[in-house]
């Protein structure tokens, strides 16, 4: 690696932009080539690691020297998501609009907890997902001009975490969050639906033995009449059913569970219905395919990932909510140094108190910028053609 001939601990607005360019033209060329390169990775444990050294550099060293490293070192390490020869786990595809929302993202350097840390940040995220809202025919409960809203995640495993909190505390009156969870809940989903519930089930208190896996049909999907039976088991043992997650497009095999009847079912038995769409729920923008989430205006939450299937690169999770308040009574703490007068007058959304963390980056840009880019019609352009040639493969 290069030293730098003479020290300089800052760069100026000018190296910036022409380093900037070049790292630009890095990216460009690497989609020009990606197709050149094997899709796995093919080195070794520690391959990489021993072609790192092992201090710090201490003097500052030159953007070239860094490329060529990435050219040299970490290429060969990188498995290439975006090759048009992946075909593993799910679809991850960015695009170039993408890209450029997160590096303004990146240069704004927004931490946008609260409305009065960044206004624009809030008010963008939240007219995004109405957007897509009405983009994806959505229920009106699930903007932020009814009863609940979006706000975006990091990924589907958040959204699901949240969601079981914030079903807890619905199920126990908001007591858990003072008390701890002493009441036997259970949850429910089926053999397919993603390990993220179960982490999650884990992480809530509610413990992996009161999660009931249910079997599946010749299409994978969730039986509804075990599902039915278990909880009249479970019941009689004495516990509270009080979540069921339903699926739209499973990891294993893009399976759809069978919303209307399960959402049925939470509704006699009072318990929150949350939709995991990660995998499937893009493909929503265009109004054939909505049949797949017939009783979606039964759920509480719902989530997608626009990382997989939008052109917009990780992370990005919309998550929805049928009501609002039971998010923010689940996760809002108000110490003195987020006190401000816009929080205080009950006008804003702070979206720090619709999830678990506090602090939260500018995404929406990104996810602003690829609607803005390929619209409504270029979305379901691609989306109508990534089916036909899947169904291509049935064939």
């Amino acid at each position: 690696m290069k030293k730098l001939g003479k020290q300089n601990f800052h760069m100026t607005t000018e190296e910036f932009r022409k380093e900037g360019k070049k790292i630009i033209d890095w990216i460009a060329d690497y989609y020009e080539e990606i197709e050149k390169y094997p899709v796995l990775s093919q080195v070794k444990p520690g391959d990489i690691k021993a072609l790192l050294p092992e201090k710090a550099p201490q003097k500052g060293e030159p953007t070239d020297a860094m490329i060529g490293d990435i050219d040299q070192i970490i290429m060969p390490g990188i498995t290439h998501w975006q090759s048009p020869n992946f075909y593993a786990y799910f679809p991850a595809n960015t695009s170039f609009p993408s890209i450029l929302g997160d590096l303004i993202s990146s240069g704004l350097g927004v931490q946008g907890m609260i409305w009065a840390t960044s206004p624009a940040a809030t008010e963008l995220e939240t007219r995004v997902l109405d957007w897509l809202a009405d983009m994806m025919g959505m229920p009106e409960k699930f903007k932020s001009t009814s009863t609940g809203g979006g706000v975006i995640q990091d990924t589907a495993s958040t959204s699901a975490l949240t969601a079981i909190i914030a079903a807890r505390e619905r199920a126990t009156k908001f007591e858990s969050n003072k008390k701890g969870v002493v009441q036997k809940l259970t949850a429910y989903i089926s053999t397919q639906t993603h390990s993220s519930i179960e982490k999650a089930i884990k992480i809530a208190g509610i413990g992996t033995d009161n999660l009931r896996l249910i079997e599946v049909d010749e299409t994978f999907a969730m039986r509804t009449d075990l599902l039915e039976e278990q909880i009249k088991r479970d019941k009689q043992l004495g516990f509270t059913p009080f979540f069921i997650c339903a699926a739209i497009g499973t990891t294993s095999s893009n399976a759809v569970d069978p919303v209307r009847k399960i959402g049925e079912i939470c509704r006699r038995e009072n318990c929150w219905l949350h939709i995991d769409a990660a995998m499937s729920g893009s493909a929503m923008v265009c109004p054939e395919f909505r049949h797949f989430q017939d009783g979606v205006e039964l759920a509480d939450s719902y989530c997608f990932n626009p990382h997989k299937w939008m052109f917009t690169n990780f992370d990005c999770d919309v998550f929805w909510v049928a009501n609002r308040e039971e998010l923010i009574n689940t996760f809002s703490i108000l110490p003195e140094y987020l006190r401000n007068q816009a929080t205080e007058s009950g006008e804003v959304f702070d979206y720090r108190d619709w999830h678990i963390q506090l602090g939260r980056r500018f995404r929406s840009l990104k996810l602003w910028f690829v609607i803005r880019h390929y619209g409504v019609e270029g979305l379901q352009h691609h989306i109508r053609k990534h089916v036909e040639m899947a169904r291509k493969f049935t064939k």
